[in-house]
């Protein structure tokens, strides 16, 4: 009898998840991004393995955050040279790189080790609803309340018609 029973490629197989951050909290929705990017909701989960999920996430322009953190978040980078330390608040980068806020938060909450990258490299942020990986898309994580909205609207006029 084989010991190897549940390391199939099906297994291993990478799965497209889609997020629409538009009412999210930030810090939530990165620990749910993290948890997929490792693998950790698979059976075959192990720290020392990349079997981690693609993901797509959307509107990242309409993330939210709790409390004071819109005015008081400051996000720091450093050139390695004498003074060269470069302070962004929450607000700009906001307005610049939505999707760079996502992108630290989530790199934030994975293990410190050599996957990091190549699991980063499997989150996809935009920051409107265009992108262009709608046919690899699986499974879909719509639970923002503009999308408990719009799946009502839609099933009020299915019932209507």
């Amino acid at each position: 009898m084989s010991q190897a029973v549940g390391n199939t490629s099906l297994a291993y197989a990478r799965v497209w998840h889609h997020y629409d951050a538009s009412g999210q909290i930030l810090g939530r929705l990165s620990a749910r991004l993290a948890l997929l990017l490792m693998g950790k909701h698979k059976p075959i989960y192990d720290p020392a393995t990349d079997c981690g999920d693609y993901i797509v996430v959307t509107n990242a322009r309409h993330v939210k955050v709790t409390g004071k953190k819109a005015e008081q978040k400051v996000y720091y980078s450093h050139s390695q040279f004498p003074g060269g330390q470069k302070k962004v608040p929450y607000a700009r980068m906001m307005e610049r790189k939505p999707e760079e806020i996502i992108k630290k938060a989530v790199s934030r909450m994975l293990p410190k080790n050599t996957l990091r990258d190549r699991r980063l490299d499997r989150l996809l942020v935009f920051p409107d609803d265009a992108h262009p990986y709608e046919q690899n898309i699986l499974k879909r994580y719509d639970l923002s309340p503009f999308a408990v909205e719009r799946q009502q609207r839609t099933e009020a006029l299915e019932q209507q018609s």
